[in-house]
């Protein structure tokens, strides 16, 4: 029996919970590795270090949209949210994603002033923490907000345009200089703890339009967005598997190798989260349907 207006039905929080706990357990993972242990910093410092050249090539452009970025991300988290609000009286989901927006900054910020100093591994780098990138926390976030108060349909589209915006802001703070690969990878993964978060209790709440129509029900319910994105993020991870396995095996000096694959990385991460957050809410969406 279908949901009629108006009526409410609690969702289950286990997929959520568990979605929230891997986005932890990868983001404490990512910083042992990436931070604590001398092949992550060399990996992460190396394509740090490869960035300059594109820097020099891009970087004046690149700066400009990252001054512009704060702003590009409110203006498309709130406004949108408000728009969403105003125009289908989604004001309990609005809020919530606007909860979960704060929190993942808040978040990001905290980790930065509580996590101690990167450990000398012998690797030539600087020594203060930029683990997770605020700038990138920003734009998956905003992304993720207009994610959490869509419709259904709107969801496969949402998360497939906000997931390449976090991706391409992802990358301008890494051709920049400002973030290693690892900083906006672990941005990524606090985003999508508190979206998971926010997931469940906008789904508890919000069941009477979290309904399920089906895929290709409208242009941007189309199954290609989900396909689009996980092929996107598969192509990375072969091209970043085939580039390290080169390197290792020759044992050449790489000039360009390190930042292609830390590309690749924010790009895999990007993707797959994207991937994954359809298929979580899609799977409680068809719950609500079939209830």
């Amino acid at each position: 029996m279908s949901l009629k207006a108006g009526q409410e039905q609690r969702s289950h929080p286990g997929l959520f919970f568990l979605a929230a706990a891997l986005s932890g357990l990868g983001l404490i993972g990512t910083y042992l590795f990436f931070v604590q242990t001398t092949t992550g910093q060399y990996i992460d410092e190396s394509a740090l270090v490869e960035a300059t050249a594109p820097h020099a090539a891009v970087g004046v452009q690149v700066s400009y949209f990252l001054d512009l970025l704060p702003i590009i991300s409110v203006a498309i988290g709130v406004v949108t949210v408000l728009f969403v609000s105003l125009w289908r009286r989604r004001w309990r989901a609005a809020g919530i994603a606007i909860l979960a927006m704060a929190a993942a900054n808040a978040t990001t910020q905290l980790f930065k002033i509580a996590l101690p100093e990167r450990p000398d591994q012998g690797v030539a780098t600087l020594n203060f923490n930029s683990l997770p990138s605020g700038h990138s926390t920003l734009a998956a976030s905003a992304a993720a907000a207009v994610f959490l108060v869509c419709s259904p349909r709107w969801r496969p589209f949402a998360a497939f345009a906000g997931g390449s915006f976090a991706i391409i802001s992802g990358i301008s703070t890494f051709i920049n200089q400002w973030h290693r690969p690892a900083d906006v990878l672990a941005a990524y993964l606090v985003v999508a703890l508190w979206s998971s978060l926010a997931g469940w209790a906008i789904m508890r709440q919000g069941r009477a339009w979290n309904v399920w129509q089906g895929y290709g029900s409208h242009w941007a319910s189309s199954r290609l967005w989900p396909l689009l994105a996980a092929l996107l993020g598969v192509a990375a991870g072969i091209f970043a598997t085939v580039v390290l396995g080169k390197l290792s095996a020759s044992g050449a000096q790489s000039t360009s190798d390190y930042f292609f694959s830390g590309i690749a990385l924010i790009v895999i991460s990007g993707y797959l989260l994207t991937v994954a957050g359809v298929l979580l809410f899609g799977f409680e969406a068809r719950r609500a349907k079939l209830s």
